[in-house]
């Protein structure tokens, strides 16, 4: 069984920063895409940024510029530097594995931004 723990969210103000990490432990295939995702209240969950194992990445227009992602694939880990942050950031971050036909989610940590 696969688990991602995430860690990091909280609140802070407009322009400030926070690093997400998402640690993933159990059996996950040695080629695998771990991700960000976001849902702000009444919206659909979509992409914040994703990577492969190796190292080729996927950003949402929205983030470009200020949001960085990144893994240490020797800790299955994958790292969210959110630089620049914006009321419209605020969100529950979900961390997600993917390879093969198998998906996992994390349980979220929520990020609030205060204008």
């Amino acid at each position: 069984q696969v688990q991602l723990v995430e860690s990091g969210g909280g609140l802070v103000q407009a322009g400030g920063s926070l690093r997400l990490s998402c640690a993933a432990s159990g059996s996950i295939f040695s080629a695998n895409v771990m991700g960000w995702y976001r849902q702000a209240p009444g919206k659909q969950r979509e992409l914040v940024a994703s990577i492969t194992t190796a190292g080729t990445t996927n950003v949402a227009d929205s983030v470009k510029g200020r949001f960085t992602i990144s893994r240490d694939n020797a800790k299955n880990t994958v790292y969210l530097q959110m630089n620049s942050l914006k009321s419209e950031d605020t969100a529950v971050y979900y961390c997600k594995l993917s390879y093969l036909a198998f998906i996992y989610w994390g349980q979220g940590t929520q990020v609030t931004v205060s204008s």
